[in-house]
């Protein structure tokens, strides 16, 4: 338990200090970071995989199901990492965090319209408080917080994606990576041609030392969150993957200053109120569900 909760947490603390990395490497335009992480990640999952010897997988994605499934949740996590290096790189540190802290709302949703799974009523209570907290910041914003929606949407999708997938962690990333890589490949390719590859042309030696640490810095957290994952319950899992958001939201306001006013803690606080909500609904349901699983043995 200590090991799981351990690894989690590592894992989630990496995420929550993404934003530092990203701002580092903000002399590089968002999708030429994309795509470098894109080729650095699968250059580091290969190592990794041949360390392990870990290759029987690869007859699986054979299976056309299988692979497409793939193929959908790679364009997912493609759009999610490139959102979410523009908004940290254009100054919406908030609104990525604030992202991150609705995700497992929109995971309930998803669950309820994909999987077709009954919501409790304090599950639809904690939905229709989150959807008035994004309600009051787009009233007084003046428009929808798309940042915010876009990163929780996308990360749930691939989430529900990689819920039913056929692969594990590591082998379901280096898939998806090589999906990818063609795309990047032909785009570095072609940057590289018409001298507009930043990471020849542009970028300091320490840019680019730290474009190539992409792949460890993006595999890592991952490998870490998957042990985790298998050693603690989903309730205490579910509680610590709001450090990260936490976190992001804290260099947001108080290492890049950025603007948080009365009006948009009020609605802040409207998501939050439901996030705790969520949060113990979950643990007070487990509680029920462990001593109800003790007597029926």
């Amino acid at each position: 338990m200590r090991t799981g909760i351990l690894s989690a947490a590592l894992a989630f603390l990496c995420w929550g200090l993404f934003p530092l990395y990203f701002h580092a490497i903000g002399e590089v335009p968002p999708l030429q970071i994309l795509a470098n992480r894109m080729l650095w990640s699968l250059a580091f999952l290969l190592i990794v995989l041949a360390f392990r010897k870990q290759w029987r997988w690869l007859e699986q994605v054979r299976q056309p199901r299988v692979f497409w499934s793939f193929v959908a949740s790679a364009v997912l996590l493609a759009g999610n990492w490139l959102l979410y290096i523009w908004a940290v790189n254009n100054g919406h540190v908030i609104d990525a965090s604030l992202g991150y802290f609705i995700t497992p709302l929109f995971n309930i949703m998803l669950g309820f319209l994909i999987l077709k799974e009954r919501l409790r009523p304090l599950q639809w209570a904690v939905i229709g408080i989150a959807a008035l907290g994004v309600a009051w910041l787009t009233l007084h914003a003046g428009n929808v917080p798309w940042i915010a929606l876009g990163l929780a949407a996308s990360f749930a999708g691939y989430g529900l994606l990689r819920k039913t997938a056929a692969l594990g962690a590591l082998e379901g990333l280096s898939f998806e990576t090589m999906v990818l890589f063609p795309i990047a490949a032909v785009y570095v390719g072609w940057l590289t041609l018409h001298g507009d590859n930043a990471f020849i042309n542009t970028a300091s030696d320490t840019t680019r030392w730290l474009l190539v640490a992409a792949g460890p810095i993006t595999a890592i957290p991952l490998l870490l969150f998957a042990s985790g994952a298998r050693k603690i319950p989903l309730s205490i899992l579910g509680l610590l993957q709001y450090l990260g958001p936490t976190i992001q939201f804290l260099l947001g306001v108080l290492l890049f200053k950025e603007a948080f006013t009365n009006e948009r803690l009020v609605g802040f606080a409207l998501i939050w109120s439901a996030l705790i909500l969520f949060a113990g609904e979950g643990l007070l349901q487990r509680g029920r569900t462990v001593p109800a699983a003790k007597v029926s043995r």
